[in-house]
């Protein structure tokens, strides 16, 4: 079943642990084979089933599953989780008022997508959200035009917070080779002997600049990983397939081989500019990543956020 684990090489993760939410094959045959009496939430969106590939593998400890109202209270106010550990973004999985009918606290319900259990999880709490208040405390706005907001927008209007267990992943066959959990990075870090690594998010090609600040990076560091995100991003962004023939090509002819590791990054945008930022950085910790580059107007869109509102974000958090 899910596991924690402290004992893994590197650095510690978020919050001490690694939370694998992933069921064996074993244990996933055994839980399917009993969830058509289970009670049923769709996973509607792209973003909902990456959150399932973050908790499978550990990505966002110390969280085990959607969170409770306690839990999302804290992020939203104060970017913080009810125990204090810095948490700058929700993670929530929404629900129909016919789904929430048949679900209770305490017992448990079955995530599907197309007709397909992806995961069951174990209802601790059901409970209304102010969807105004999230957008303007998360994204900085209400704006329908925002696309964080326009996700917002479009969720059913309950949240259902609880430890999920995920069955599969739906995308493991996308960039296989370089789908690295975050168990598996850290075991690759530690095989080169890296003590030292800066991990570099892109959701875009990288260009001059991009360039210029992973060389920068590896001056001062031991290992450099490319990080770029492939859990879904907005419709007019760079595909995923194409970015990826971009970085492989780097790879082969540019960058030093024996320092960097190119391993894609499952989350979905968010938008969320300077929150983002952190919720990124504390990510990637559980990847064993020590050092993070922060980019220009990191994971903004349009003109909500100043160029270099994320790193000032970042000052208000202790070391």
């Amino acid at each position: 079943m899910p596991s924690t684990l402290k004992d893994v090489p590197g650095a510690q993760p978020h919050g001490g642990a690694l939370e694998i939410r992933m069921a064996t094959p074993e244990e996933a045959a055994e839980i399917t084979a009993a969830v058509d009496s289970l009670p049923t939430i769709e996973a509607k969106s792209r973003r909902v089933l990456s959150d399932l590939e973050l908790f499978a593998g550990g990505a966002v400890s110390p969280n085990r599953g959607f969170m409770t109202k306690a839990d999302y209270t804290s992020v939203v106010e104060d970017m913080r989780l009810e125990s204090g550990i810095p948490w700058s973004l929700p993670i929530t999985l929404s629900a129909t008022d016919e789904e929430v009918a048949n679900l209770a606290p305490g017992k448990r319900a079955a995530i599907v997508h197309e007709g397909k259990v992806v995961a069951v999880i174990d209802v601790e709490d059901i409970f209304d959200y102010d969807m105004d208040n999230e957008a303007e405390k998360t994204y900085l706005t209400k704006d329908d035009a925002h696309p964080g907001v326009a996700y917002l927008r479009s969720q059913a209007p309950h949240y259902v917070g609880g430890e999920v267990t995920v069955l599969e992943n739906l995308f493991a066959h996308e960039f296989a080779e370089h789908r690295l959990t975050p168990l598996q990075l850290r075991e690759q870090i530690a095989e080169r002997g890296w003590k030292t690594v800066v991990a570099f998010q892109t959701r875009n090609p990288i260009h001059r600049a991009h360039e210029y600040l992973t060389k920068c990076a590896l001056e001062i560091t031991d290992g450099l990983v490319i990080h770029p995100l492939v859990g879904g991003t907005k419709g007019d962004d760079i595909p995923a397939e194409t970015r990826m023939k971009c970085y492989q090509v780097l790879m082969e002819n540019y960058y030093p081989n024996d320092r960097v590791i190119l391993s894609v990054f499952p989350a979905a945008m968010r938008y969320a500019g300077p929150r983002e930022a952190i919720w990124h950085s504390l990510l990637r910790k559980n990847y064993g990543i020590t050092h993070f580059i922060v980019g220009r107007d990191h994971a903004g869109v349009g003109d909500y956020y100043g160029s270099y509102d994320a790193q000032k974000l970042f000052d208000t958090f202790e070391p």
